[in-house]
């Protein structure tokens, strides 16, 4: 018995031994996965996912290709669409009730940032994102639209980009004037209800009155109206002109149709309406413009920078754009004063 005592205590010893060293080992497992864990937050950080909600107020080529450079910019640091970034896309369809929804859902979400393209889509966010840094694009003026209210130092988690220096408008009716001497009435299809438009309105009639040229407006309230008030343009206008008003862009197929049956040169605010049909314009890539933005977000995103300190930017290399085949057909001669104006002209006359 006492045999059968002594062995069943050497058998235990021998099992606590055992699971010693397998609590050793599992210990020991532990602290590896321990090490393995704490390498993984480091590991979680360099392959961190970001978050990007975007609202936009209505799908246009200009807007669209904000967006796509915007992205393109934010690959180009790294953060991939698909791989590292999931994008939150909001089209609100040119509806304000619809674009106030989408930034108060944006709002009540997480995101690590939040860009605004087009004013009202900006205004709204503004107005419901507090905790997320906010940038915006496509804005004509960020100070009138109340956006920001320093462009040096806007303060707040909101900055960005505006689509708008002041001298395109003044260049663009300059060569209005300087180039067809007849016109005496500019005719302009605008929704006075986008403030961007109407700044862009009031810049064009100062910059047209030292001409003693008019601007003629017909006014719509959504694109479905586009086509009937350049119709009644007709007679009444020498040229049509667009600002960079989303409402009138969206419908802009039915005014370069006009133009070109009525043979009516067509001025737009994009160089994306001219390569559409317009003859000419003084801007510059909204594809460039979208970049811009998203070199912001890059600084924001990995570097921590805050929209409170970044300058809103303006576009500072402008140029005239031309389109030629649009020209042909508006009836327009291009002269070689006209093709002289345009400083890159390997990139900005198209044929």
């Amino acid at each position: 018995m006492k045999k059968k005592t002594l062995a069943t205590l050497v058998l235990s010893a021998a099992l606590i031994t055992v699971a010693g060293c397998g609590q050793k080992a599992a210990t020991g497992g532990n602290q590896a996965a321990g090490g393995a864990a704490s390498a993984t937050p480091a590991a979680t950080t360099a392959a961190k996912t970001y978050k990007v909600a975007i609202s936009q107020i209505v799908e246009h080529p200009s807007l669209d290709a904000t967006r796509q450079g915007f992205l393109a910019a934010l690959k180009d640091a790294g953060i991939v669409e698909g791989t590292n970034l999931k994008v939150d896309f909001n089209n609100a369809q040119g509806d304000q009730p619809n674009n106030l929804s989408i930034a108060q859902k944006i709002a009540s979400a997480e995101n690590d940032l939040v860009l605004g393209i087009a004013t009202p889509s900006a205004q709204a966010l503004v107005q419901q994102v507090k905790k997320a840094p906010v940038l915006f694009a496509a804005v004509t003026d960020p100070l009138a639209a109340k956006i920001v209210s320093n462009m040096d130092k806007p303060g707040g988690n909101v900055s960005g980009a505006s689509d708008t220096n002041p001298q395109a408008v003044a260049q663009l009716m300059d060569f209005v004037a300087a180039n067809l001497p007849k016109v005496k009435t500019v005719g302009l299809v605008i929704n006075e209800g986008e403030p961007n438009a109407v700044i862009m309105a009031k810049n064009a009639e100062q910059s047209l009155a030292k001409h003693n040229i008019k601007l003629v407006k017909a006014p719509v309230t959504n694109t479905s109206e586009v086509k009937q008030a350049a119709q009644s343009l007709v007679g009444r206008a020498d040229v049509f002109l667009i600002t960079l008003d989303n409402t009138v862009v969206s419908g802009v197929d039915s005014i370069i149709q006009i133009a070109n049956e009525k043979h009516i040169p067509f001025f737009s605010s994009d160089r994306d309406t001219v390569e559409k049909g317009a003859f000419a314009t003084v801007g510059f890539k909204y594809y460039d413009h979208g970049y811009q933005v998203g070199q912001m977000a890059v600084e924001v995103l990995k570097n921590g920078k805050k929209p409170a300190d970044m300058k809103v930017t303006v576009p500072d290399k402008l140029d005239l754009i031309l389109n030629l085949k649009a020209a042909k057909a508006q009836g327009i001669e291009v002269t070689d004063a006209m093709k002289n104006a345009v400083k890159d002209k390997e990139k900005n006359i198209i044929q």
